[in-house]
Order: structure tokens, then C-alpha cells, then sequence
């Protein structure tokens, strides 16, 4: 089992000894998930808007039968395209960046990788495959928090390997690619939320210093930290022979 504090320090360690490129890399992958959750924010946001599309429509019916519902109804329309567009960007785009910004930081343990590594997936000629597999992490995701927030967030764990596994496998199919990270996070899954809490203070910094620490240190620090978890599995899983 991996140790927490060597983890971090390793994490640590590899990203100062690249600095520029690993806060170039973290920076993009904060502005993805940024865009992820601001498209379940237009999602509610266009539901709002329906509802008050039709709560105004009853209310008032005469000297604003007009004006206020059509006004509201274009809102919700707009807001339900920007949610459309945002999901497929996600989609087509900001998962196959995701897996470009994972190799980046395992390369980077070993050699001095540049900028350009985040591009990785969409150079890899397996493009479609990586679409595929991620679309279908985030569907499972979100199909199991609708039964429970607890069931999802238990599923998030145990699919955390995977962009990791398509960066350095970008053909695999994705029943091999879930399986993989199923059994590397075997008896990992609340360590790793111990790994996650432990970098509280780090967020409450950034916090306090308006995202500045995050940008230049926070981020890349637990993106190479994580990147350090994965390479650990990954031999484990080499020694175990339930991978080639």
C-alpha cells in the first residue's frame, strides 16, 4: 500500500523540477473542471428558468401575458443551449484534455515534458476511443449519485484510474480500462479520500489568496501527487500480472 507523505513529497518533487510547464498543464486542467461544473450550474439554471417561466405565465396572466414569460422563456432557451454546448465541449474536448493533462504529469516524474503533452489524446489515433470511455466514467458517475450522493461519490473513487490508464493506453477498450482501475483501487478508495482531505489547507490558501496559490502551486502539486498514486498501482498491478 502507498504511503500518503511520500506520495505528496514525490509529487512535490517532480513538478518544482519542471515548474513552468506543470503550472502551464494544472492551470488548464482547473479551467476544465471549472467548465464542468459551471455546465451543471446552467443545467439548474435553465430549469429555473422554466419554472419561472411558468409560475409568472399563471401570475400574470393579463399585463404580463405579453412580455416577463416570453422574456423568461428566451432565457431558459438560451440557458439550455449554453448547457448543451458546455456538455458537449466536455464531451469532445475537455475529457480528452483531461487524459492529455494525467500523461503529462506521469511523464513529467521521468523526463522534461513540455506544454504541448496535453494534446496527447487527440494526436494518440485513438481519439474516438477516448471519448468513448470517458463519456461512458461520467455517465456511470452520474447515474449512480442519482440513487445517492454516497453510491456516486464511491464510484468516482473507484473510476480514478482510469483517464490515468487511457493516457498510457488510448486504444484499450473501456471494459478493460474500468476493470483495470476497479481492481487498482481496490482497498484504496478512503485512503485516497484521506490523500484528497489532506490537501484541505492547500484549497483554503488558495482560497485566501483569490486562486493565485492554486495557479502557481497548489494545483500542480496534487495533480503530480496523484500522477505519483498512479505509477504506484501501475506496478503493483505489474507484479500481480493483471496487467501486461
Amino acid at each position: 500500500m502507498w504511503n500518503r507523505v511520500e506520495l505528496k513529497m514525490r509529487g512535490k518533487q517532480a513538478f518544482q523540477h519542471n515548474y513552468w510547464p506543470c503550472v502551464g498543464v494544472a492551470f488548464l486542467m482547473s479551467v476544465i473542471s471549472m467548465v464542468m461544473n459551471s455546465g451543471g450550474a446552467s443545467r439548474s439554471t435553465a430549469s429555473l428558468r422554466q419554472t419561472t417561466y411558468y409560475s409568472d405565465s399563471s401570475a400574470y396572466t393579463d399585463s404580463f401575458s405579453a412580455g416577463w414569460p416570453a422574456f423568461g422563456a428566451i432565457l431558459g432557451a438560451v440557458a439550455i443551449m449554453l448547457a448543451l454546448l458546455g456538455t458537449l465541449l466536455m464531451i469532445f474536448v475537455g475529457n480528452v484534455l483531461e487524459v492529455g493533462g494525467k500523461r503529462f504529469f506521469v511523464r513529467n516524474q521521468t523526463e522534461r515534458v513540455s506544454v504541448g503533452a496535453v494534446l496527447d489524446g487527440f494526436r494518440s489515433g485513438h481519439y474516438g476511443n477516448i471519448v468513448l470511455t470517458m463519456f461512458l466514467r461520467d455517465l456511470f458517475i452520474f447515474l449512480w449519485a442519482l440513487l445517492l450522493i454516497v453510491p456516486g461519490i464511491i464510484k468516482s473513487y473507484e473510476y480514478r484510474m482510469i483517464p490515468y490508464i487511457l493516457s498510457e493506453n488510448p486504444g484499450m477498450s473501456y471494459k478493460e480500462a474500468f476493470a483495470i482501475s476497479k481492481r487498482m483501487m481496490t482497498g484504496q478508495k478512503l485512503e485516497t479520500f484521506i490523500m484528497d482531505l489532506s490537501f484541505i489547507g492547500w484549497y483554503l490558501l488558495g482560497g485566501i489568496t483569490c486562486g493565485i496559490a492554486n495557479i502557481f502551486y497548489v494545483m500542480p502539486y496534487v495533480e503530480a501527487s496523484f500522477a505519483e498514486m498512479y505509477s504506484f498501482n501501475r506496478a503493483k498491478a505489474y507484479a500481480e500480472g493483471y496487467i501486461r
